[in-house]
């Protein structure tokens, strides 16, 4: 048996990084999102409604929706033009607070 330290897998490694800092992302750039909701033919412009009113350049055109196996759900995967982390905290806070949303990624 070695007599070497085992580390600790639930704190973050330092030499990874070379910090203890996890990487941050650097604005503006372009960020993903999945939106998953019910299925409805209504769903893809509410979503859409709700990223224009933080990203005014946002392109609908390049939104990909993908229903569930079954149909009953249907996912909602945009790319906005993040400048910040208010704005992303802002437009997951108004996905989430929108009853017809189930989940946000």
């Amino acid at each position: 048996m070695s007599n070497k330290t085992l580390r600790d897998l639930r704190q973050p490694s330092t030499t990874a990084s070379g910090g203890g800092e996890p990487p941050r992302i650097e604005f503006p750039c372009d960020y993903p999102v999945k939106v998953v909701g019910d299925a409805a033919e209504d769903f893809t412009a509410v979503v859409c409604q709700v990223v224009t009113r933080h990203d005014p350049e946002f392109d609908a055109n390049a939104i990909q929706v993908v229903p569930s196996r079954n149909g009953r759900f249907v996912s909602v995967r945009i790319t906005l033009r993040a400048t910040g982390e208010a704005q992303l905290q802002a437009l997951f806070a108004e996905l989430k607070a929108c009853e017809r949303v189930h989940m946000v990624l």
